[in-house]
């Protein structure tokens, strides 16, 4: 489990998800030039920094213009001499529908190294990747693009304690998140204070988690619904994210005091 930490704590920050029986807008709350940049802090300490960022996919996939999507994770200051992660995911979604078209994911962290390439067949609806071929039924994504799926659903209906699931695939299987929505909060950051959607999704207990590990993600209630604040317990301590930049967003980023 220790070589999966920095993906799982990623993976579980990022991908706010709801179910398959939810849609999205026609008009998609980001653009090309967006990009976003997160610190990751153990405790005092910034363990780890990471950039989310949309560019152009340059290329027609199946007919269909694609964004390209790319996400840099790695660890910094002192982590960054005893643990060095250095990791990055891409995806190429459809700039309609917003599924995945194809995925690649290089990961070093420590001593450990994984590269994947997957492929998603939205037609026959099976994925496949470096460890085989991998049937599956309704909307599948791999967190990158879940992210950004999620950011367009309609979430004005959302009753507290309301949970949904989203399925993912992650290297050799296609899994399911749950997330419960919690309601809204305000939120301080570095940018101002936030009117803001919580939300906690599922956490699998393990080396990393404990039994009752929660995790909470805050996402700005307005046009952007970026996630501005995540903290999660582990079984020793807890990492909190915060957003840390914001540029290119297609709306703008309006705090509601400063």
């Amino acid at each position: 489990m220790k070589k999966y930490f920095f993906t799982i704590i990623l993976f579980n920050i990022y991908t706010l998800a709801f179910g398959q029986q939810l849609k999205i807008g026609k008009d998609p709350v980001f653009k090309i030039g967006e990009e976003l940049t997160y610190k990751l802090k153990y405790g005092f300490f910034t363990g780890a920094e990471a950039t989310i960022k949309v560019e152009d996919g340059g290329k027609r996939i199946n007919g269909h213009p694609t964004f390209h999507i790319i996400a840099n994770g790695k660890t910094a200051g002192t982590f960054d001499i005893f643990y060095k992660v250095r990791n990055q995911y891409e995806t190429y979604i459809d700039q309609e529908t917003l599924l995945p078209y194809f995925y690649t994911e290089n990961r070093h962290e420590g001593g450990y190294r994984h590269s994947d390439n997957v492929t998603f067949n939205q037609t026959d609806n099976k994925v496949t990747a470096d460890k085989g071929v991998f049937p599956f039924k309704g909307d599948v994504f791999d967190f990158v693009s879940a992210y950004y799926f999620a950011r367009n659903i309609d979430v004005s209906k959302m009753r507290i304690g309301e949970r949904f699931d989203m399925k993912y695939f992650l290297e050799d299987g296609v899994q399911t998140l749950t997330i419960t929505y919690m309601g809204k909060e305000q939120v301080k950051t570095n940018f101002g204070t936030f009117n803001c959607l919580k939300f906690n999704p599922t956490i699998i207990p393990g080396r990393i988690f404990r039994k009752d590990s929660k995790l909470f993600l805050w996402i700005t209630d307005d046009n952007n619904r970026i996630p501005v604040k995540a903290h999660v317990e582990l079984i020793v301590g807890s990492v909190t994210m915060e957003l840390t930049g914001a540029r290119g967003l297609k709306y703008p980023l309006n705090p509601i005091s400063k």
